[in-house]
């Protein structure tokens, strides 16, 4: 029994370090959220993460409806440090809206474009974990591994900055936003013992236009074994424009170290517009990760410069004498 114990502490330690470096043997997505992780994908990985989904909202006052479907997508990729990535994002959303007047006439509008597509880069400035691989695990209990240690509730914190592109007239902003607008984001996140994670973004988007809107993300993720995750997640929108909050429920699935599948249902609690949809997604990555060589100057070229030196006497070379090649030929 004290073996298998000393097993299973090994193994959460060797979990715990893995899930606090930047770079993880296993994909580490942003989905089935919305909101980023304060974690890079890690060096030379590239990855993707699409989610195709269904909306439908209902305006009580105004009296419209809207129902359609969309796709929001991410490319991230790492870049030169371990804590610098740079990323493509955004959502597509093609629906129809329908106004009902008090007359009772009926008009339909059918709308298509980019709700947001942004093209940033996020940096880890802090990362309380660096050096947690030098504290070592209780090999006698494991309960002792999986109690709350206090020094997790300090969070790794990144920072992103990135650019908004928005085209004319188009029926998902605000009537002044138009062309390049700023966005910025503080990203934090606390990686609890037991398989939880809590993530928080700060967002402030599209600045410097009469609209410019302010967003929260809470998000907590539980992980049940190394396969299956589930998440609840609450977003708040303010802004002269529109202003919401909402919560999503769902989980994933990895598939595979570098394939994973999410679902999830997003929902609001009032009716100006209320709100209702559920998206399926997918996160796939291209890993050419390597580690660093660390030079501790032990290759065989530094060995061979550190051994002294024979002190051989030069004999003075006789008429007679003959010189070899090296393969012992003359």
């Amino acid at each position: 029994m004290k073996s298998i114990k000393i097993y299973f502490s090994l193994l959460t330690f060797l979990l715990t370090y893995n899930a606090f470096s930047q770079y993880t043997e296993v994909i580490n997505s942003n989905r089935p959220g919305v909101s980023r992780s304060a974690f890079s994908v890690g060096t030379n990985v590239a990855q993707l993460e699409v989610g195709p989904y269904t909306i439908k909202e209902k305006h009580t006052p105004l009296n419209y409806e809207v129902s359609g479907f969309g796709i929001d997508f991410s490319a991230r990729y790492g870049l030169l440090f371990e804590e610098l990535e740079i990323n493509i994002e955004g959502t597509y959303q093609n629906d129809k809206r329908k106004l009902i007047s008090r007359s009772g006439f009926t008009s339909e509008d059918k709308r298509s474009n980019f709700k947001n597509f942004a093209i940033g880069a996020k940096y880890l400035v802090y990362d309380p974990y660096k050096n947690a691989g030098e504290e070592k695990p209780n090999l006698y209990s494991y309960h002792a591994n999986r109690t709350f240690k206090w020094k997790s509730l300090i969070p790794a914190v990144a920072v992103y900055v990135g650019a908004n592109f928005d085209t004319k007239n188009n029926p998902f902003t605000a009537p002044d936003v138009e062309g390049f607008s700023p966005k910025i984001m503080v990203a934090t996140q606390n990686n609890f013992s037991g398989g939880w994670v809590f993530v928080m973004n700060f967002v402030k988007d599209r600045i410097g236009s009469d609209f410019s809107d302010f967003q929260y993300i809470l998000t907590l993720t539980h992980s049940f074994n190394p396969r299956w995750a589930i998440f609840g997640e609450t977003q708040g929108i303010k802004s002269d424009f529109y202003a919401d909050n909402l919560f999503r429920f769902g989980g994933g699935y990895l598939l595979s170290k570098d394939f994973q599948l999410d679902t999830a249902v997003t929902l609001n609690t009032k009716d100006t517009p209320s709100v209702f949809g559920i998206n399926f997604g997918a996160s796939y990555r291209l890993d050419f990760h390597k580690d660093k060589k660390i030079d501790n100057n032990n290759d065989k070229k530094d060995a061979d410069k550190r051994k002294p030196k024979s002190k051989k006497k030069k004999r003075k070379k006789k008429k007679d004498d003959v010189d070899f090649d090296d393969d012992g030929s003359l």
